[in-house]
């Protein structure tokens, strides 16, 4: 079987032909597929200027703090045109560099960069020297072996042999196959795709069942790996996947933290640090779309239930204890100490959007959606050069963004996921649809065979009007599928963890060419099946009255506790708004009335609440009481500390 194995990889991986990463096709992708966001073109006001933000603003910066800090000079010393010590803090920081090769990738298709381009294609041939003559590829050991300074701890020994702990190893090769990808459909250039294809035959050679057995410590090359295998056609990268998933919970150094304690398949709560939890659970959902897995499906099938129903902030942030930097025990979800790390909420919107595109259900957009505008989005400031590593719920003013961090992964996660963000908004299959999110853009998509050209035009997230416009090449039929949000529909989030303290009677209406239209919501979408025709109109109202939301009564630290809800945007109450600053006193009603007002030149344009609340007095005999009434103002979750550090609340009392 050995034998077998060494004369495969002898084979070149790059003779097979490589496609564009065709998502059409169905045998080797999820049975509902994603509308690449370079279908889309967005003119909305709300994530346009962001993600031109981060084209302009946040990749340059972070690729000169990858300068500074010298993780590229890394790859200069381990390709030998320097020298010195390895110069970063931790044997993952290559990593930071390809990260954002990829957000560039993304970037450069939107707005085309030619100094962009070239620097990124510097970088390449950096990475390219670092490269060993076998393939293998971490400058930390190359430096080290080079005979400048001594390897990191986290990898002492022989090669591979700490993958499974810290390495890193093979977290760094994950993501440079996922920038090699990504570089390579955005530019035809492949140079980086050959180094991470001959990288890749060397993984393949050195583990197997019939060699090494181990598995990544921090999960993110299955992914990359998959990718891999759809850009090449060679199955060689989705066996070894589905391999590293396989390989967890048969050593017995496994732990939680790595979610390898026990089988993948065995395994059914979230557990252990929350961004390696979730690019495993998006891991296997790739690998089971891929083979059918059933066994892989009800994984992660009960795993999103663990999280969604027990773990899950009311923001879509995940993961509450920062020892770990992960899942603590259900309904332990502290606000102040909350971790939400950015990078966990951005690996849970991966999560949701493969469980949708397995399963077409709008539950997992519900998540999705709550976390991309408040857990994840909070990551980043309006300036697009300050970052959170935690998102927490509550602060006392001891918070704030941060230019850069030791650990960079949450920047350079931020710089390839903003661009990206489009290519949420529309699903199809050979039949259906799918309108997932709601923005202002213009998009060509393919319905099996029919070219349709789709537009958006609406204020959300400030208002739940949306108009679509329908044009297809050609008269056709096929299904509009139009997500109607859970809390459009009086749920707050999927199960009980979170509900609206009452019942709105108002709900959704639709209205095609003039005509009110009244189609059943099926799994969280309303579909409308015709004969399409240029020029159908399409329009959705989504009601968005204020809503106050409130915890299951095993979440303690939410007890007696309003968060504040406006269409798919939470809430906080921030110290400019409120009088002394002194958020942490503060009381509103029991029954609370709302208004909401649109302020243009309030940070960049965005819509508060009003309320009637007090400041709570604490007496002489230590007893409270109501004191001065006054108005409480509330703005966005993710807009918070933008205005300079201070005191924050996104749960408030009424008691």
């Amino acid at each position: 079987m050995k034998l077998l194995k060494e004369i495969r990889v002898l084979v070149p991986a790059v003779i097979f032909a490589i496609s564009s990463c065709d998502d059409s096709r169905n045998d080797e992708n999820y049975p509902i597929i994603p509308v690449p966001f370079t279908s889309v073109k967005m003119t909305d006001n709300f994530w346009a200027p962001r993600i031109l933000t981060n084209h302009k603003v946040t990749i340059p910066i972070a690729f000169g703090y990858c300068e500074s800090t010298g993780r590229i000079k890394n790859f200069e010393i381990a390709g030998g045109l320097d020298t010195g010590a390895f110069q970063t803090l931790y044997p993952f920081d290559d990593s930071d560099v390809t990260k954002i090769i990829e957000g560039a990738a993304y970037s450069l298709q939107t707005y085309p960069d030619p100094e962009l381009e070239a620097y990124v294609d510097s970088l390449i041939r950096k990475i390219g020297l670092a490269q060993e003559d076998d393939g293998y590829l971490y400058t930390n050991r190359t430096i080290a072996e080079m005979g400048y300074g001594k390897i990191h701890e986290w990898a002492e020994g022989k090669r591979w042999e700490k993958t499974n702990i810290l390495s890193h190893e093979l977290y760094n090769l994950g993501h440079m196959y996922e920038a090699a990808v990504a570089y390579y459909l955005a530019t035809g250039k492949r140079e980086l795709l050959d180094i991470s294809l001959k990288s890749a035959d060397l993984v393949d050679r050195d583990f197997g069942w019939d060699a090494f057995v181990s598995y990544p410590g921090h999960q993110v090359i299955e992914m990359g790996l998959v990718k891999l295998y759809r850009t090449t056609g060679e199955r060689r990268y989705l066996d070894l996947a589905k391999f590293f998933l396989d390989a967890r919970g048969t050593r017995e150094d496994g732990d939680e933290y790595a979610q390898s304690h026990k089988k993948v398949t065995e395994q059914t709560e979230a557990v252990g640090h929350s961004v390696r939890a979730t690019y495993m659970y998006s891991g296997m959902a790739d690998v089971a779309a891929i083979l059918d897995d059933e066994a892989y499906i009800n994984a992660i099938t009960s795993i999103w239930e663990d999280l969604v129903y027990r773990k899950m902030y009311i923001t879509g942030g995940i993961g509450a204890s920062g020892g770990n930097e992960g899942f603590a025990e259900p309904w332990h979800l502290p606000n102040m100490t909350a971790y939400c790390e950015t990078c966990a909420s951005i690996g849970n919107i991966f999560f949701n959007h493969r469980l949708f595109s397995m399963h077409g259900e709008g539950k997992y957009f519900d998540i999705l959606e709550k976390t991309l505008y408040n857990g994840a989005l909070s990551g980043v400031n309006l300036a697009g050069d300050r970052f959170f590593y935690p998102n927490p719920l509550e602060s006392d003013g001891r918070h704030q963004r941060s230019a850069w961090f030791g650990c960079a992964c949450c920047p350079s996660n931020i710089c390839r996921f903003i661009p990206a963000i489009p290519g949420y908004i529309y699903s199809v299959t050979d039949n259906d649809l799918y309108v997932n999110l709601y923005a202002s853009n213009q998009a060509d998509v393919r319905v099996g065979s029919k070219e349709v050209r789709i537009s958006q035009v609406t204020n959300y997230p400030w208002e739940g009007k949306v108009s679509l416009t329908v044009d297809p090449a050609d008269e056709g039929r096929f299904t509009l599928r139009l997500r109607i949000p859970g809390w459009a529909r009086n749920e707050a989030i999927p199960g009980a963890l979170y509900s609206f303290s009452d019942t709105v009677n108002e709900g959704y209406s639709l209205i095609i060419n003039g005509e009110g239209f009244q189609p059943e919501v099926i799994d969280g979408y309303a579909g409308v099946t015709r004969k399409w025709k240029k020029g159908d109109l399409v329009e959705l109202s989504l009601p968005m009255p204020v809503r106050t939301v409130i915890a299951d009564e095993r979440v303690k630290e939410d007890s007696g506790r309003y968060a504040v809800q406006r269409g798919p945007l939470m809430f906080c109450a921030e110290w400019p708004d409120i009088a002394g600053g002194n958020v942490f006193n503060i009381v509103i009603d029991k029954n609370p009335q709302f208004t909401t007002e649109f302020v243009p030149g309030m940070l960049n344009g965005t819509a508060i609440i009003k309320t009637n609340g007090h400041h709570a007095m604490k007496n002489p005999d230590g007893s409270v009481s109501p004191g001065v009434p006054e108005e409480v103002r509330f703005i966005p979750y993710h807009l918070w500390n933008n205005r300079g550090k201070g005191e924050m609340r996104v749960w408030i009392p009424y008691n």
